[in-house]
C-alpha cells in the first residue's frame, strides 16, 4: 500500500514525514480508516477469482492481482472450503481479509449463509464492494468486529494496523511498527445462537490459539484453518492441531497442507456385519 508520506493535506502543504505518519496514525486511530481508502474504485474490476469479481483498491498490486487471477491467492483454503460446504450449510468466516473468499464461497459453495468477521476496519468497505459487484448481499454479511471466546474478554480489544493488510493483527510479539485501533468485540457463543453454523473458515494471523483454547466446536461438521506458527511458536501450532482433533475432527490429507488444514468430524457407525465405517456427521 502506498506509504504515509504520499499524502497531500490542502494546497500548498509541505509536511515533513514525521508529521505525515504523525497525522494519518491520529486518522487511523480516530476513524480505522487510512487514506488508502480512498483508492477503493467499487466500480472498477481489478482481478477475477473463479469467477469472483474484485474491485480496485489500494490493498491490490501487480502480483497480488496475478494471484486472484490464478486462483492461487489463498488458495488452499478455497479449496479447502469448497470441499467441506455443502448445499445448505451456514457458515462462519473469521478473518474476512479483502473478500475473495468469502465471495468464493458464496458463488460456488451453495451456502445458505455466510457471515464473516474482519478485525482490520481498512478493509470492511473493500470487503462490502466485492459483495456488490458480484451481487452477494443476500448470501454474505460482513461485520467489523473480534469474536471472543474467553468468559473475562473486554468490549474492545487493540488491533495492529501494519502497512501490509496481511501482517495486520490482535498480535503483535515483536513489536513491529503499526498504528493501534480499537475494535469492539462480540461473544463467539452469541454469533454461533444468532447463524447456527456448521462450517468454520478461519485465518486471523495468530489469534486463532486464544480462541480455539475456549472454543466449544460441537456444532461444526467441518473447519478450514490456516496456522501461523510465527505468532505463537511450534507448540502454539501443536495445540491448536490438538483442540481439533480432541473436538473430533479428522484432517482431510489432500486437501490440506502442514499450515492450513481442512477437517471433517467424522463418527464412526456399525454396520450389520459388525464393521465399522467412518462417516462424516
Amino acid at each position: 500500500m502506498p506509504g504515509a508520506a504520499a499524502l497531500v493535506f490542502g494546497p500548498g502543504a509541505a509536511q515533513s514525514a514525521p508529521d505525515q505518519q504523525r497525522d494519518e496514525g491520529k486518522r487511523v486511530a480516530e476513524t480505522g480508516q487510512r487514506a488508502d481508502d480512498l483508492e477503493l474504485q467499487p466500480d472498477v474490476v481489478a482481478a477475477n477469482c473463479l469467477g469472483v469479481l474484485v474491485p480496485q483498491s489500494g490493498f491490490l498490486n501487480e502480483k497480488r492481482i496475478a494471484r486472484i487471477n490464478a486462483a492461487r491467492y489463498e488458495g488452499q483454503e478455497i479449496a479447502g472450503a469448497l470441499h467441506v460446504i455443502e448445499k445448505g450449510d451456514r457458515v462462519l468466516e473469521i478473518g474476512a481479509g479483502i473478500g475473495v473468499v468469502g465471495g468464493v464461497m458464496a458463488r460456488h459453495s451453495g451456502a445458505e449463509r455466510i457471515l464473516s468477521f474482519e478485525a482490520n476496519p481498512q478493509l470492511i468497505p473493500v470487503v462490502r464492494a466485492l459483495h456488490a459487484m458480484n451481487g452477494l448481499e443476500e448470501r454474505i454479511e460482513v461485520r467489523n468486529e473480534v469474536l471472543v471466546t474467553a468468559p473475562d474478554a473486554p468490549e474492545a480489544m487493540e488491533f495492529h494496523v501494519r502497512s501490509s493488510y496481511l501482517g495486520s493483527s490482535l498480535l503483535n510479539p515483536e513489536g513491529r511498527p503499526s498504528d493501534l485501533v480499537r475494535v469492539p468485540t462480540r461473544s463467539f457463543a452469541e454469533v454461533c445462537a444468532e447463524l447456527k453454523p456448521n462450517i468454520l473458515i478461519m485465518d486471523i494471523e495468530g489469534g486463532e490459539l486464544e480462541l480455539l483454547r475456549h472454543m466449544d466446536l460441537s456444532g461444526f461438521r467441518g473447519v478450514v484453518l490456516e496456522f501461523h506458527p510465527e505468532a505463537y511458536g511450534i507448540g502454539g501450532m501443536r495445540e491448536c492441531k490438538n483442540v481439533l482433533r480432541d473436538a473430533g475432527f479428522t484432517r482431510i490429507a489432500e486437501k490440506s497442507t502442514r499450515i492450513v488444514w481442512t477437517c471433517l468430524r467424522m463418527e464412526v457407525k456399525v454396520e450389520g456385519d459388525g464393521a465399522s465405517v467412518a462417516e462424516t456427521t
